[in-house]
């Protein structure tokens, strides 16, 4: 595939003039890196299938390849270059898009992203000042106000009065989940510990000022013990610190119990400290659960607190019509967060943080006289990052080939697959079903039939033992299957209720990709029936009780 010759490749640069060149000179037709892209533009699959993990490489050798830490003092031919990435980076990146990665929350993309991504791309746009990006703003506006309306339902008045209002905004786009998690507590904050008499608010004053001004001896935010990992750093950058994210037990289908929530909230009312925010869950990482939100919006609306939902993997779902109740009290939330880059089929990263009230981003509006000017549109007054790219194009552009009824199509399509995976695995004797689907995120274990008998009359210390082998088991099976390279599922670890609450590693599976079949999750079983007879560790610590 890669052209040797040097005829049609671009000069290494040697002056001034060479180096503007690869500025304003394309790339010839026939060059290294012309007919890299026409094959991905083309066809993705095969160009992937072709060069990525050709050769099975450790880790630890990938890393030789990327060891020197001089910057190269003399400048080389692009075919060189794409040839190395080739031969380093592409044979050995992951194949996120293969229809039997079914491990982790990435999948196939539309075609039409890749030309699309190449004009973003060279369109440049910065959206944190509309002087870097004029049409882009109005359309990241639109986009906001699009997903607003999915989660919240305004009339059409509401957004032709606040959609491009210069002095507020319905969200911001963000780099992923995190970054949208930490926004909406950072609104939450200020909102919080707002201006009050001889106090300027927080965000002139501090959290010390701001603490003693309104007598909270700490704040805390409550949320399931299944809550990303985010909301950490959160507290950690907000200054609230990492032990008051106050973990709450979730009850046999992995759903915070909001009556211990609440019973947490007077808790901590009594010892003064103010719950900032509760936090709850719509499509765990972990197990795909969703929290009881509704209760969740009655309790914030009992201890006047703000609430948040993190749906960065579960709020497309509220794009299918017959799905959207499974997320039933999103619309009360203050704010939600989103990852168009999950089950919207959006390349990485495309978070989105969405305000029900377009107001409410003013506790954190912030201005520079080169640039955020007061009174101008520009959507960097209003957000955490500064410097953006436009994904909003990309989002937009899937919202509108795709369609609300494609989205419908592919999310019930997906709903239907991981029930049918569900189903699959209890009717499978040598494996057992963890957690079950709500939205198309499972878990379930390898476990063989006489060990399952064995278990059913084993005293106690043997069931500890045969628990954690099986544990070692799971990590090695599911490393194992990884580095075999011909299908990929993640692992996590629980406490199962079925499981005496122990910690059980298992594995975990998100059934996104319109591309994966039936066929496939079969030979994804198989397959791990095949590696089990061959494991060590299960050799070792398991086949005796076979």
């Amino acid at each position: 595939m890669v052209d040797e010759t040097r005829q049609a490749v671009r000069p290494a640069i040697a002056s001034e003039e060479s180096l503007m060149r690869i500025f304003t000179v394309p790339e010839a037709p026939g060059s290294t890196l012309a007919k890299i892209e026409q094959e991905i533009s083309s066809n993705l699959a095969g160009f992937l299938n072709e060069n990525i993990a050709a050769v099975e490489k450790p880790l630890h050798e990938i890393e030789k390849d990327f060891q020197a830490a001089n910057i190269p003092e003399e400048p080389r031919f692009v075919s060189e270059h794409a040839q190395e990435l080739m031969e380093k980076l592409v044979a050995h990146s992951v194949h996120t898009s293969a229809p039997s990665f079914i491990g982790h929350m990435t999948s196939a993309l539309p075609h039409f992203v890749l030309p699309l991504s190449k004009l973003m791309v060279g369109l440049n746009q910065n959206l944190v000042k509309i002087e870097t990006s004029k049409a882009f703003t109005p359309l990241e506006r639109q986009v906001l106000g699009m997903m607003h309306h999915m989660v919240y339902g305004k009339d059409d008045a509401f957004y032709r009065k606040w959609m491009h209002n210069a002095k507020n905004a319905l969200g911001a786009f963000c780099s992923g989940g995190t970054v949208a998690n930490i926004s909406a507590l950072w609104v939450a904050r200020n909102k919080l510990l707002k201006p009050d008499g001889d106090f300027n608010g927080i965000n002139s004053d501090g959290l010390v000022a701001a603490m003693m001004h309104y007598g909270y001896k700490g704040l805390a935010i409550l949320v399931s013990e299944r809550g990303h990992y985010s909301l950490g750093k959160a507290a950690d950058v907000l200054g609230i610190g990492r032990s008051n994210i106050v973990s709450i037990e979730t009850d046999h289908n992995n759903r915070v119990d909001v009556a211990k929530m609440r019973e947490k909230a007077n808790e901590l009312a009594g010892k003064g400290i103010k719950v900032m925010a509760i936090v709850g869950v719509a499509g765990t990482t972990e197990t795909g659960n969703i929290d009881p939100l509704n209760e969740m919006a009655d309790l914030a609306d009992e201890i006047n607190c703000h609430f948040h939902i993190d749906a960065a993997w579960g709020g497309a779902t509220m794009l299918s019509n017959n799905a959207r109740r499974l997320l039933a009290g999103c619309e009360r939330a203050d704010s939600i967060t989103i990852d168009a880059h999950k089950q919207m089929y959006v390349p990485m990263g495309a978070g989105i943080v969405l305000f029900k009230e377009p107001d409410t981003v003013n506790v954190v509006e912030h201005h520079a006289e080169y640039i955020l000017r007061k009174g101008s549109k520009d959507l960097g007054s209003h957000t955490l990052e500064g410097s953006r790219p436009g994904m909003a194009m990309l989002v937009h552009a899937c919202l509108s080939i795709i369609g609300r009824k494609g989205y419908e199509m592919l999310i019930d399509k997906s709903l239907e697959k991981a029930r049918y995976f569900a189903e699959l695995i209890k009717q499978t004797d040598d494996f057992e079903l963890v957690t079950e689907p709500e939205l198309c995120l499972l878990t379930y274990r390898y476990v063989p039939e006489k060990i399952k008998e064995v278990l059913k009359t084993a005293d106690e210390q043997t069931k500890l033992d045969i628990y954690a082998a099986l544990n070692r088991f799971t990590a090695s099976m599911q490393k194992r299957q990884r580095e075999a390279g011909r299908s990929f599922v993640s692992r996590t670890r629980l406490t199962p209720y079925q499981y005496d609450n122990l910690p059980t590693v298992v594995f975990r599976v998100v059934l996104a990709n319109p591309l994966t079949s039936k066929q496939i999750l079969h030979d994804i079983l198989a397959e791990q029936r095949e590696l089990a007879g061959k494991d060590p560790i299960f050799k070792k610590y398991l086949a005796k009780y076979l």
